[in-house]
């Protein structure tokens, strides 16, 4: 149960249902308010027109006991004086209010009506101005209820001054029932009852089925996802959705997400591959000169084994380094000068096999890691020198808001066809060439990866022309 009221689907169908239900509910009550007070005010007017004949009659003159007065039980008529006697009373009105009319009906002076009558409609002061055989303007409504022949019921009243042509002051107390209002309200009340949990249940199915079938394709990608999981298979894809909306979005992400670990989870392992292979020559050649010293001491080739032992150290130094620039290592925040540290840096390769002329040194800071630009610069000197015949130039030049390193050797130049996979990494453009002399190919794939984490570019800008792009630091 609680997994079924976890779904998204039971989620919506509860949230859809509960929003009509409470949009229901208030229209509802709005409807009943306006129906009753419509009821009502035309129940009110049925009072008033019934109240002002009788008072229209009271100003023409006409006598208390002559006047002709609607059916009590419809509009129970009650006429009393200023002094709060009954004056006239419809047929079988016996109470108004609980107020019982006593006396006989129609028949001036029978009776008097307690509080609620004329007490209730008007003080005992003629404030109204009448003049005799005039009936008043102003009419209030009020609700009570009348007691018409042992029957007590709801009433909307009308009261109604009139001064008869003496003078005398009376006050007509008209009222409609109220029966037809509280049937009608009562029966808009039952069927919103039975009819908003009817509406609800159906707002929850249709809603239950419209999400079922929205969160189909979210369900195949979740089933296919839990299949890659347990399978361990990156190459297989989701199903996409041919629509154009979230669903079909996420899916297309998803995909994009699976081909890039995919080309990821590849590529770690060809890189284990290759440094395992290329770790496997240096150990084996090491050991094999340590066994043989062990062996036959005389034969120790101490020169070999020093130069095996630097190159594996190297190799380790630069697949640790890779490591950490594929686990996302950002580079120090510090300012670095570019032609101090060429200058610096090229000042220190006194050994090399080609002398490394340094060109022009324009100035510019660039922000970074000292240490890693010094690398790129390394590699990409290391790099020269392995192709140069006679010459290896390096130079830092200004461009707008960047700084440009470039590095130039006067060898045969990289093919064109080439000079993108030459910075991917355990790369050899000659096979042949032995690994002492090329390296292991990681040089160039490290400069890259520096410079991309420093926010710049690196690449051939010609056969032979090496350039390093970093942002001016601001």
């Amino acid at each position: 149960m609680s997994r079924v009221l976890g779904s998204v689907r039971a989620r919506a169908a509860a949230g859809a249902t509960a929003v009509v239900a409470l949009a229901l509910i208030a229209a509802g009550t709005a409807v009943l308010l306006v129906l009753r007070a419509n009821l009502q005010d035309q129940a009110g007017l049925q009072a008033e027109v019934a109240a002002r004949e009788v008072a229209a009659q009271i100003a023409t003159g006409t006598a208390y006991d002559k006047l002709d007065l609607p059916d009590g039980e419809d509009h129970p008529v009650v006429v009393a004086g200023d002094d709060g006697r009954v004056l006239a009373v419809g047929e079988d009105v016996r109470a108004v209010d609980g107020k019982p009319v006593r006396g006989a009906q129609q028949k001036p002076g029978a009776g008097s009506v307690g509080p609620g009558s004329s007490e209730d409609d008007d003080d005992d002061d003629d404030r109204s101005g009448l003049a005799p055989g005039e009936v008043d303007d102003d009419v209030v409504h009020r609700d009570g209820t009348a007691e018409v022949d042992g029957k007590v019921a709801d009433y909307r009243f009308a009261v109604v001054e009139a001064k008869d042509t003496r003078g005398g002051k009376a006050t007509v107390r008209a009222g409609s029932a109220l029966a037809l209002e509280q049937e009608a309200v009562g029966s808009v009340r039952t069927a919103m009852l039975i009819g908003l949990p009817l509406l609800c249940v159906v707002v929850a199915g249709v809603t239950w089925l419209v999400t079922r079938r929205a969160l189909r394709p979210v369900e195949g990608i979740r089933g296919e996802m839990a299949a890659i999981t347990a399978s361990t298979d990156l190459s297989r894809r989701v199903p996409v959705p041919s629509s154009q909306d979230e669903v079909g979005r996420l899916a297309r992400t998803t995909n994009e997400t699976l081909a890039a670990l995919e080309s990821s989870v590849e590529r770690q392992r060809r890189f284990v591959a290759d440094a395992s292979h290329e770790l496997r020559s240096p150990i084996a050649s090491l050991r094999t000169q340590l066994e043989v010293g062990v062996a036959h001491p005389e034969l120790l080739d101490v020169p070999g084994a020093v130069e095996d032992t630097v190159r594996l150290q190297r190799l380790a130094a630069d697949l640790l380094l890779l490591a950490r620039l594929d686990a996302g290592e950002q580079p120090a925040d510090a300012r670095v000068e570019l032609a101090a540290m060429v200058r610096e840096e090229t000042s220190q390769r006194v050994a090399d096999r080609v002398p490394v002329h340094v060109g022009e040194l324009a100035g510019g800071e660039v922000a970074g890691s000292r240490t890693q630009l010094a690398r790129v610069l390394g590699n990409l000197l290391d790099n020269a020198q392995r192709h140069a015949v006679a010459s290896v130039r390096v130079a830092v030049v200004r461009e707008g808001e960047w700084a440009v390193l470039r590095v130039e050797d006067d060898g045969p130049g990289v093919p064109e066809g080439e000079r993108e996979r030459i910075f991917e990494r355990f790369v050899r453009l000659d096979d042949a060439r032995a690994r002492d002399d090329g390296g292991a190919g990681l040089g160039l794939a490290i400069a890259r990866d520096v410079a991309v984490r420093h926010g710049g570019t690196l690449g051939v800008r010609t056969g032979s022309v090496f350039e390093l792009r970093l942002p001016v630091a601001g």
